[in-house]
This record gives C-alpha cells, structure tokens and sequence, in this order.
C-alpha cells in the first residue's frame, strides 16, 4: 500500500491542526490583504503556553489560554500596524523575532518541554468510551470535532456585521473609512482571530505530541500558504463557507 491506516490516520490528524493555522492565514492574508509573518512564532507561542497549563494540571484550560496568547500577539502585530505605521511585513518579523525571547521565558528558558505523564485533551477523551475503535480513533475524532466548531463558528462570524466589515476592510479600507468604521479596529480584530487560532493549533499539537521544542513553529506560514494556494485552486473563491472548507481540504491535502 502507498500510504498505511497508520499513516493515514496520523496524516489527517496532523491535517487538521494545519487547517486552523491555514484558517487563520485565510483570514489575515486572503481576507484582510495581511502578510502577517508572525504565524511561526505565534504557534510556538501556543503550545508553549498549552504545555505550561497542561503541566499546571489543567489541560481543558491549556485551549482558551493558548487561543489567549495567540489572541495578544496578533494584537501587538495590529498595533505596530495601526499605531505606529509599521508596514504588515516588517510587523511580523518584529513580533516573530520578539516571541522567540517570550517562548523561551514561557517554557522556562528551556529549548524543550515535556508533557509526558500529565493528562491532556486526548488522553481525558480516551477515557470516556470504553471501545477499542474509540481507543483508536479518539485523537483524531476529537480534532476533527473541534475543527467542525471552528469552522461553523469562522464561516458564522464573517457574516455579521463585524464580519462583514473586516471583509470589507481587506477588499477597500479607505471605503470602510469613509463609511464611518475605523480600520484599525477592523484589522487588530482581525489579527486577534487569525492568531488565537494559530496558537490553538500549537497547543494541540503540542498536547497530540506530549512535547513542544522552541522551533517546532519553523515554517508553518510556508505550510499555511501553500494549504491556501491547494484550497483555492480546487474549490475556487465563492461563499465564505466553500472557501473554508477549500482551506481545510488543501490543509489535509497537503499533509497527505
């Protein structure tokens, strides 16, 4: 066989943790016209700020305060977009460079952080149907699971009134200004949500690895742009739900 059930299962697995990173790069490059090169370090952020909760004994709480951190640094990147006129390139090499200093003071001035022997999600999962299929496919049905929500949850928000604004930030922000709605807040909403979503997915590929190393983040925008160019190119640019779901297609697409 080219490709084993093993194989299979950890490549679609893997897949949807890119998904959320290809999301979140959907939503900073193809929605709001952002080069947000942050995405690296922002992951690493994640699962290092996963890993610390999970080892604190609190691996349900590890998702909301990586999505958290995730959320503060796509803030400072908006900020030193907004605020201080720093093109959207440059600002993501800054917070990038920056984060590689707070990653390491979050594990501990350690390159590398075990969470070998405390629960995580997976392993609280594994535990609530006693079946040998669950036991099997536990990790898997749980990511796809979350990554169903995030979706729903995605397509729904840009069709609110927000939503529809921080499209319409990225297709013409000078008329979204004449339309009496600041830019800037549009933007550091929208790159507080790309980055939340990055940081989930470091958290749960740290929680699916039982470990994190402080270059795990290394090239997962290359990743993320190229499960974008695959989504596009099959699924094309219709409704916000087909483009989602071309993301996520060209994630699993290109793990597999």
């Amino acid at each position: 066989m080219l490709l084993s059930l093993t194989a299979l299962q950890t490549a679609l697995e893997v897949g949807a943790i890119y998904s959320l990173v290809a999301l979140a790069l959907f939503i900073s490059f193809s929605i709001l016209n952002i080069a947000d090169l942050s995405t690296d370090g922002c992951y690493t952020l994640g699962f290092a700020v996963g890993a610390t909760v999970t080892l604190a004994g609190h691996p349900l709480l590890a998702l909301p305060a990586a999505m958290a951190a995730g959320a503060c640094s796509g803030f400072v990147t908006a900020f030193l977009q907004t605020r201080l006129g720093v093109e959207s390139i440059l600002a993501g090499i800054i917070v990038n460079t920056g984060l590689y200093t707070v990653n390491l003071a979050v594990m501990g001035w350690s390159s590398n952080l075990s969470i070998y022997g405390s629960d995580s999600l997976f392993s609280l999962a594994k535990g609530l149907i006693a079946a040998d299929w669950w036991n099997k496919w536990h990790e898997l049905i749980v990511l796809a699971v979350i990554l169903l929500i995030v979706c729903v949850l995605v397509t729904a928000f840009f069709r609110t009134r927000l939503g529809l604004s921080i499209r319409a930030t990225g297709d013409n922000a000078d008329m979204v200004r004449a339309s009496s709605i600041n830019p800037a807040f549009t933007i550091t909403v929208g790159l507080c949500l790309a980055n939340s979503l990055t940081g989930l997915a470091g958290c749960l590929i740290g929680q699916l690895n039982k470990s994190c190393d402080i270059n795990l983040g290394t090239g997962m925008v290359t990743v993320a742009l190229a499960s974008l160019v695959i989504g596009e190119s099959l699924m094309g640019r219709g409704s916000i739900a087909r483009r989602v779901f071309g993301v996520v297609l060209g994630a699993v697409l290109y793990r597999l």
